[in-house]
């Protein structure tokens, strides 16, 4: 791209006094192509999103890319293959640019500052050493995208569309101006490696009272509408999750963060003539419902729900005989399916920010039911960018700029470490720990120097929790250690003895201080909270998990089961009661419908996973989510780790529940199967060609599997 510059719409820049929303500008240039031969690759870098075409067809299917990064650090480029779309002679390349996060106004109910490469949008583009940007591009900054805004919407006038614009004979660019060249975003240029974002469903929506549209299904993406009418009339589609007591769509729980402008909102005006289908570009909402709302001579014919999010494989399937079971995971799906879009979020209709904590919590469900190391692989390079010389990190990533002095913490900035670990432990690829080990050693080190006698007590402890919290020290030590044992094995893999065995050490040391600290006496610890009990177990902390573990159990059961936790709680409670032989009362914890706990969200008509136990906000996070990953690990019995990586040799130990009459898990290709015939286990194994496993079944039975189909029954 040695002949090619980022080039803008001239006259447009971000300043004080100056925070105007322009129209999306549309750049072409005309090129003649005597190539010959396979392989014609084009790659176009963006700051802020972009739609590709060439001789007036769109290129690809990709949308909202590239996906976002702190801009002034790194900035993405994609590559498009060109073969069959090129003709020789005169060819004619366009782009359409939108804000994304790029141009995205800070949210007004957090006291973030402005990111620090806030701008109009940008582009770079180059085909093969033969076509660069450059000022003898034109672009037209007066096309029919209005307004352009991940959180406001987009509005559309469909009579200024510049018909041909990317294709032959436009004679109307003569009336077009010379792009501008501009400085780039800053940061270093490098390929975007993850899967880009996609429309990966379609659900027809169906109208439930007047104006009223509801999907069946609360997701993240927009509507497609098909209206006809007069020219001139609208169409307002205003996007919410929940209905309001008048059966109207309700955005009162999650608008307040946007005080600029619409909230959620696309408009589009008709050219009039016949049928239109009309869909957003550069904007996407997280909704269930829709409140149409027509101005003028229009009729609308049909309207969809586009579910956006980026484009994994499915690589899992969870599928059990209690139907609240699979209610839950289906919601699990939906969650982490629309919250990440480009980059892991907390939710996608208010905030839209990838909050670390979120993201950890998630990886685990992520990487069982998706093909999601690549991805996360992207996100951990703008989280590491945000990192301070100090090894401090902000807690959102990539949309820094505030979360350096609230809202991070261990069991936030883990991500660092253990999504590195995760992502080994699936794929046995070590690349995201060489690249990052240096600003893992960077963020330990800024540990240590928040210390005191190995204890860190900053931070969020358990969020979102409806008892009263833990003091965040049980909680953020306890993932400091996590994170050092991590950084211990790392070290190992990684040759590098001398740090193996200093972190080593140092994990000592942590566990020694944290029970002197915490240990209250016979395997209690704190004040003996569930968290607290759960956590000194599932981080290899406790001096008799056993104990600790047995006394949770106790715990639980005279609480009936209820959700006495946060998020950090629900990922600990579940997987300490089910690995120490409690697998039926984490069940139960999973399952009971009262209030607060996972099925009362489906007594409240829940699709997806809340943010609160009430219901009250969001309702559409993923931070109690881990528990997907957990059917995997606990009760489905597979457990890939730093010792066995990978999905070739695959150590598998299901664990029955008593109250669940079968339960079957598939994750890239290997299916653990689990049923109840009278007072016999039936199970049934199945190890993909060229892999195996070493089962153990509740009886202690071990055995060695080979590829094929293994039954077993107890």
């Amino acid at each position: 791209m040695d002949k090619a510059y980022w080039i803008g719409c001239p006259g447009r820049t971000i300043s004080t006094g100056n925070d105007k929303d322009y129209p999306a500008p549309h750049f072409r240039k005309e090129f003649v192509w005597n190539g010959t031969g396979e392989g014609t690759e084009l790659v176009i870098a963006a700051a802020g999103y972009y739609e590709l075409y060439l001789n007036g067809e769109r290129v690809g299917d990709q949308v909202l890319a590239p996906a976002p990064s702190c801009y002034d650090k790194h900035a993405h480029f994609n590559r498009h293959k060109l073969d069959g779309l090129l003709r020789d002679g005169v060819n004619v390349v366009g782009v359409i640019l939108g804000n994304g996060f790029y141009n995205c106004r800070p949210i007004a109910a957090q006291p973030q500052v402005q990111p620090p490469w806030r701008n109009c949008p940008k582009f770079l583009l180059a085909i093969d050493g033969v076509l660069g940007t450059d000022e003898t591009w034109l672009v037209n900054g007066d096309g029919p995208i209005r307004l352009d805004s991940p959180r406001n919407g987009e509005f559309y006038d469909a009579r200024l569309e510049l018909d041909g614009w990317a294709g032959h004979g436009y004679s109307a660019a003569s009336g077009w101006l010379a792009a501008e060249r501009v400085p780039g975003p800053g940061g270093e240029l490098g390929e975007e490696l993850q899967e880009p974002c996609v429309v990966y469903a379609t659900l027809p929506m169906r109208e439930i009272s007047p104006g009223v549209y509801d999907s069946g299904q609360n997701l993240a993406g927009w509507g497609r509408l098909r209206v006809e009418g007069g020219c001139g009339a609208t169409v307002t589609l205003r996007y919410a999750e929940l209905l309001g007591p008048d059966g109207k769509p309700d955005q009162s729980q999650v608008s307040p963060y946007v005080t600029q402008g619409e909230f959620q909102t696309d408009k589009y005006t008709l050219r009039g003539g016949g049928e239109e289908l009309w869909e957003p570009r550069f904007a996407y909402h997280g909704f269930r419902y829709v409140q149409v709302e027509i101005a003028g001579d229009a009729k609308l014919l049909s309207l969809d729900a586009r579910a956006v999010g980026t484009g994994f494989a499915v690589v899992g399937e969870i599928e059990t005989s209690d139907a609240t079971l699979n209610a839950l995971q289906s919601c699990a799906y939906w969650s982490f399916r629309s919250n990440y879009v480009g980059f892991p979020t907390d939710c996608p209709q208010r905030e839209k920010q990838g909050w670390t904590g979120d993201a950890l919590l998630a990886a685990e469900t992520g990487l069982y039911n998706f093909d999601a190391a690549a991805a996360y692989s992207g996100w951990l390079e703008a989280l590491a960018d945000t990192q301070r010389p100090s090894g401090q990190l902000a807690a959102k990533a990539p949309l820094s700029g505030w979360g350096y002095n609230w809202g991070y913490g261990p069991a936030w900035d883990s991500a660092l470490i253990l999504i590195p670990a995760y992502i080994y432990a699936h794929t046995a690829d070590l690349a995201v720990i060489k690249r990052h080990y240096d600003h893992m050693r960077r963020y330990l080190d800024f540990c240590d120097s928040m210390a005191t006698g190995r204890i860190l007590s900053f931070g969020l402890g358990d969020w979102a929790s409806p008892v009263e919290t833990p003091p965040p020290a049980i909680t953020s030590t306890a993932y400091y250690y996590s994170d050092v044992v991590a950084m211990a094995k790392f070290a190992g893999l990684l040759g590098l003895e001398d740090d193996r065995s200093r972190h080593s050490e140092l994990a000592g040391d942590i566990k020694a201080a944290f029970n002197a600290k915490f240990h209250a006496g016979d395997g209690v610890y704190g004040s003996g909270q569930m968290t607290e009990l759960a956590v000194a177990v599932h981080h290899g902390l406790a001096l008799d998990p056993q104990l600790t573990a047995d006394r949770l159990a106790v715990l639980v059961k005279d609480n009936r089961h209820k959700a006495n936790f946060g998020i950090l709680g629900a990922k600990a409670i579940l997987r300490a009661l089910a690995e120490h032989g409690h697998v039926d009362t984490a069940y139960q914890v999973l399952v009971q419908g009262e209030y607060p706990g996972w099925t009362h969200w489906l007594k409240l008509g829940a699709t997806t996973l809340y943010e609160c136990w009430d219901g009250k906000s969001s309702c559409n996070h993923i931070m109690f989510g881990d528990f997907s990953a957990w059917l995997y690990q606990c009760l489905g019995g597979f457990e890939p780790s730093l010792e066995r990586p990978g999905w070739k040799d695959v150590s598998i130990r299901p664990r029955p529940v008593a109250a669940l009459p079968s339960f079957r898990a598939e994750c890239r290709g290997y299916l653990s199967e689990w049923s109840w015939k009278g007072e016999k286990r039936m199970f049934k194994i199945v190890v993909p060609d060229g892999a195996r496993a070493d089962l153990s079944l509740p009886d202690g039975s071990l055995h060695a599997l080979d590829a094929g189909e293994h039954e077993f029954s107890l």
